[in-house]
């Protein structure tokens, strides 16, 4: 590159910083925020994860976080089904629903020692609205140590049925 193709390419960089930036992309065109009155959601959830060559398995504390994203209306958890790795139901967390409010949040624990859900266990969280709301976010959080050594993950849910 020459030195007069450099002080060009230095220009337009200038030029474009300095150009006026129109709206948001996603206003731009017309993108819709997903609104649901229910849905049934599939987590993954690890009991634990296996290390070594020898598949040493490492127990994991898991967090399942139910958080609703709408600013004004509450969302009811209808229920939180905890299943092991062959798809047997393991422990029910949500005994009847619980409505959770406006941006709050509620949360259940798989702890360390339960290790009878295995590296393939999930949860099925159902939830409800008596209209269309924000879609809530449904994760779980993984975090275990061993010794000196440390690990913490996320699983994000995924929509499996429109309620």
């Amino acid at each position: 590159m020459t030195k007069k193709q450099w002080i060009a390419g230095l220009w337009m960089a200038i030029f474009m910083a300095m150009a006026p930036v129109s709206g948001h992309p996603a206003d731009e065109a017309g993108l819709e925020i997903p609104v649901s009155k229910g849905q049934t959601v599939y987590v993954s959830v690890y009991s634990h994860i296996y290390s070594g060559d020898r598949e040493r398995p490492f127990y994991l504390t898991a967090t399942l976080s139910f958080r609703n994203t709408d600013s004004r209306h509450s969302i009811t958890l209808v229920s939180a089904n905890y299943h092991d790795s062959e798809g047997k139901l393991v422990t029910r967390y949500a005994e009847s629903p619980v409505q959770v409010g406006p941006r709050a949040s509620t949360r259940f624990v798989v702890k360390e020692s339960d290790t009878a859900g295995g590296s393939g266990a999930y949860f099925i969280v159902q939830w409800r609205s008596d209209r269309a709301v924000n879609l809530p976010i449904i994760e779980s959080v993984m975090i275990g140590t061993q010794t000196q050594q440390g690990i913490s993950f996320t699983s994000r849910g995924q929509p499996i049925r429109e309620n």
